[in-house]
């Protein structure tokens, strides 16, 4: 109950609270990179499942003639009483052909579509159970064997970085040092800047924000692309249990931020930017396909309009040069009526005219009749 001289809206944010834990979480990831980068061994860690533990690994001869194909899996997860429900799309097929020159139309068919449905359910009379299946992040991973950005890279992200938060991650960080990590860290967003691809941004902090939050904020931009390691195998490091890789070097620690960022993009995708991950997808790249999809049905509806015109005006004219052929007979048909009436009444004054000589010439025959 709100004390004396208060209203009670400040309640408002628990209420908020509690109709979302009781309502749960949607979010939608999607993953791209060929096989062998350590994808499905990342998901697993980030989010402590196993979601491909049914998954076949095609041979050699089915890697041949393979095209990139779309595999989605969802689960819920339930921590502390709040549910999500994660979707992670997958792209098996991606970068494995000879020519990968059109692996991303397939990925961009598929956002697309997604848009589209979405945007027909919000444009429905049932709008109170929409499924939201857009996509809110891509995890784009780059191999570390590289130097730098490949072209298949560069127009994978150049093509869809206005239809889907792409996030860049540097796999299996383990094969590089730390000043390896560092250069190629700089070179991907050196190319990334010149080829004039956007990948998600993270927003700055607001300046009511504590000095806690501000500083994770900003080593999280620092680490943008993410160099990660993943593994779901359990090993002992000086009598902890910690999940990690044994090498004969030593043991690489995945949840250690020396040794990789996967602590830091697990803390960006879950912790403080899954929510700005969805609100971008929805004012940014939903809107941007939303005005181009109204503005598409506008301008056919204005061609459909400029053609029914280029139709209909051969019918218009047709009908004015009927309708002027009709008053023309009319007038002929009202001439030739008029000369039949005059004619008619002719013929009746030429007939009143003789049968009146007539009757004169029968008067004057009867009248010589009685002289004789």
């Amino acid at each position: 109950m709100p004390s004396v001289g208060e209203i009670g809206f400040a309640t408002l944010p628990e209420q908020i609270h509690r109709k979302s834990v009781k309502k749960g979480f949607d979010f939608t990831m999607m993953v791209v990179g060929e096989s062998g980068l350590g994808k499905s061994t990342l998901i697993n860690s980030l989010f402590l499942a196993d979601l491909y533990k049914d998954r076949k690994i095609p041979n050699v001869e089915e890697k041949l003639d393979r095209t990139v194909t779309i595999e989605k899996k969802t689960m819920e997860i339930e921590e502390k009483g709040v549910k999500l429900k994660l979707t992670i799309v997958d792209t098996p097929g991606f970068g494995e052909a000879v020519n990968c020159e059109n692996n991303w139309k397939v990925i961009e068919s598929y956002l697309t579509e997604q848009f589209n449905q979405f945007f027909k359910d919000e444009s429905g009379l049932n709008r109170k159970n929409i499924v939201d299946n857009r996509v809110h992040c891509c995890l784009y991973f780059i191999p570390p064997w590289g130097h730098g950005l490949r072209p298949l890279d560069i127009e994978f992200m150049k093509h869809l970085h206005q239809k889907v938060n792409v996030v860049p991650v540097i796999a299996k960080a383990d094969t590089l040092n730390a000043n390896e990590i560092r250069r190629l860290k700089d070179k991907v967003l050196r190319e990334l800047k010149e080829n004039e691809v956007h990948v998600y941004q993270l927003p700055d902090c607001d300046s009511d924000e504590d000095e806690e939050f501000k500083q994770q904020d900003h080593e999280l931009k620092q680490s943008i692309p993410f160099a990660v390691i993943g593994s779901t195998q359990v090993v002992e490091v000086n009598g902890r249990r910690v999940r990690g890789r044994i090498y004969p070097w030593g043991i690489v620690e995945v949840e250690n931020p020396i040794h990789s960022d996967f602590l830091k993009l697990r803390t960006f995708l879950v912790s403080t930017h899954m929510q700005d991950l969805k609100d971008v997808t929805r004012d940014v790249h939903y809107e941007n396909y939303r005005a181009q999809y109204l503005t598409k049905i506008s301008q056919q509806a204005s061609r459909e309009r400029g053609k029914l015109k280029r139709d209909s005006k051969p019918c218009e004219e047709s009908v004015e040069e009927t309708d002027l052929l009709l008053q023309q007979k009319e007038e002929e048909i009202r001439r030739m009526q008029d000369m039949l009436n005059q004619m008619h009444q002719k013929l009746k004054a030429a007939g009143r005219d003789s049968s009146e000589n007539g009757t004169d010439s029968d008067n004057r025959k009867d009248r010589e009749s009685v002289d004789l």
